[in-house]
């Protein structure tokens, strides 16, 4: 007699997916179609229509919910009595012109919200998520005589801008009265990542950071260049600023915690001899702990209001918030069985105590809004003995990491390693213990 408790023995998922993970050779396909083919966040129409129609012909026996947030949605898959789990993919692609030289390289290029017309890539690797989740599907749904429980497979758009999992949320995923996806017991979620193909890594606690983004207009009284005094320069105002913001981090923040404060653009004017009336700074902060986080947003803002100040301008900065993520934060027991799951199967190609990363992710909103516990993980996509190589010569940081225009990682085992951690999640959860 079998019983649902999820497994974690290595037994299982060998056998599952050996035989029922289907040829990715397809899935090959897809995902080139998926990379050539990217949308910018919150507009991504036909990637989403692509996957509602893959996810129909996988089985009848999927409820699929469309148009959440977006073009976000949901297939529900439910097989008996068990534990609810929720896997989750991203969709969106950059504003970034490909540079890898694949023969399937995106030329794509679209209008963006801001009325501009900008290069798109999947420099991310959203592409591999959504192919992973499709196959890890379609391998669950042949092996249901293996697992009972509820499946949700959620495909999430606009994570590039932290928007897209709180536009769900908002939207009534959760909702009876409107999406009514199922409460899940757990949340799970991966990345690809500038590792070596065939490695998964994870960690309890702070994994990923919290990030902050700023757009602050300075405000000063512009003029002819030749008379300053006569004139309130705001770019001299905004440059004490940038200066005064690294002090948060080297005079601040404690050695040992992590943070980052960066100035990425700092814009006054149009020409040498003219005083500008306004310069715009736009900053970005990652922190890894709710109480620095606060301290150092707190500390920006003293900083602006008082160089401000300081340099008589005639009224106070607008500082406007562009983005915001979330602290992605592992809960202990979901990790634990997690590594233990991904250890027996992956072996020693699992890192069980990865470095927490200062990327930022908005998936932990599918968990926390609804007060549930979640993994997120990474797994590696360069090729092997091109990363190995890279180490030797000392070019390590040549590597292309994520948001690279040259980001491009090896197609297998990357998808293969992407499907198959998945289904050992899943399984780990809602697999049948003989």
């Amino acid at each position: 007699m079998s019983e649902t408790s999820g497994a974690t023995d290595s037994a299982l998922f060998d056998s599952v997916i050996k035989e029922y993970r289907p040829d990715l050779r397809p899935y090959e396909e897809l995902y080139k179609h998926c990379h050539a083919n990217g949308e910018l966040s919150t507009q991504e129409k036909e990637t989403a229509a692509l996957i509602t129609e893959r996810l129909k012909k996988l089985s009848s026996d999927l409820d699929v919910r469309t148009s959440i947030g977006g073009h976000g949605q949901i297939a529900i898959l439910k097989n008996g009595s068990g534990p609810t789990i929720l896997l989750r993919a991203d969709i969106d692609a950059l504003p970034v012109q490909e540079k890898t030289g694949l023969d399937y390289a995106s030329k794509k290029t679209m209008l963006d919200t801001d009325g501009l017309t900008k290069p798109v890539m999947h420099a991310c690797g959203h592409d591999f998520h959504i192919t992973s989740l499709l196959g890890a599907a379609e391998t669950l749904i042949a092996a249901r005589s293996k697992w009972s429980g509820t499946i949700i497979f959620l495909f999430q758009p606009a994570e590039e801008r932290g928007c897209g999992a709180s536009a769900m949320v908002d939207d009534g995923l959760y909702a009876k009265d409107k999406h009514a996806c199922p409460i899940p017991d757990v949340v799970l979620g991966q990345h690809v990542f500038p590792l070596k193909a065939g490695q998964t890594a994870t960690r309890a606690g702070s994994i990923m950071s919290a990030a902050d983004s700023f757009k602050i207009t300075i405000y000063g009284s512009g003029g002819h260049g030749s008379m300053p005094h006569k004139t309130i320069d705001p770019v001299v105002i905004a440059s004490h600023i940038v200066v005064r913001l690294q002090t948060i981090v080297s005079r601040e923040v404690p050695p040992d915690e992590t943070a980052v404060v960066t100035v990425g653009a700092l814009q006054a004017g149009s020409t040498e001899n003219v005083i500008a009336d306004e310069a715009v700074i736009k900053i970005n902060i990652r922190s890894v702990s709710t109480e620095w986080r606060k301290r150092i947003l707190d500390s920006v803002k003293r900083i602006i209001k008082a160089e401000c100040l300081a340099g008589r301008s005639p009224k106070d900065a607008l500082i406007e918030p562009t983005s915001s993520f979330p602290l992605t934060v592992n809960d202990e027991k979901v990790v634990g069985k997690i590594n233990k799951s991904f250890s027996a199967y992956f072996g020693d190609a699992h890192d069980p105590d990865a470095k927490n990363v200062l990327g930022s992710e908005d998936f932990s909103l599918l968990a926390s809004s609804i007060d549930r516990p979640y993994c997120f993980w990474f797994f590696g996509g360069h090729d092997v003995e091109y990363y190995d190589g890279m180490v030797k010569k000392g070019e390590e940081h040549s590597i292309p990491v994520n948001h690279s225009p040259f980001f491009a990682p090896a197609l297998q085992p990357t998808l293969t390693v992407g499907v198959d951690a998945m289904v050992v999640a899943a399984l780990t959860y809602v697999g049948k213990k003989e």
